[in-house]
């Protein structure tokens, strides 16, 4: 059963994503609703991704601009980079769990409600000078 385990956990921490990174689960808004707003910032240096998701009305811009300003701070304490080097190099949002309700109807029916939750993941990497 633990054959190789040291070969196995060397092979795993050597190909380990060392970017700085944050997420948040369980949020309450679907996930197609994330990826709309996710598109404005993909890609974009880290100032002007918060400065579009400061100044986006929408509640799913809320909840990215929290993990993105996390993100950053991951990488200005843990990493010791600079924020103005920083852009969004992945951002994806993925499908969570799903609450079920129950809506009463006419003639002893019942319709199901689903409310949606999702996970964002935020990555972020220095600007090659």
């Amino acid at each position: 059963m633990a054959k190789r385990m040291k070969e196995k956990t060397e092979k795993i921490n050597k190909n380990r994503d060392t970017r700085p990174h944050a997420s948040a689960k369980f949020l309450r808004v679907s996930s197609s609703k994330l990826n709309i707003i996710m598109d404005l910032v993909r890609g974009k240096s880290y100032n002007e991704a918060v400065g579009i998701l400061a100044n986006t009305p929408n509640k799913s811009a809320e909840y990215i601009l929290d993990v993105v300003k996390s993100a950053g701070a991951n990488a200005e304490n843990n990493m010791g980079l600079n924020k103005q080097d920083l852009y969004v190099a992945e951002i994806y949002s993925g499908q969570g769990a799903t609450f079920k309700r129950q809506n009463i109807r006419g003639r002893g029916r019942v319709d199901q409600i689903l409310k949606r939750t999702s996970h964002i993941t935020v990555k972020l990497d220095t600007v090659a000078k």
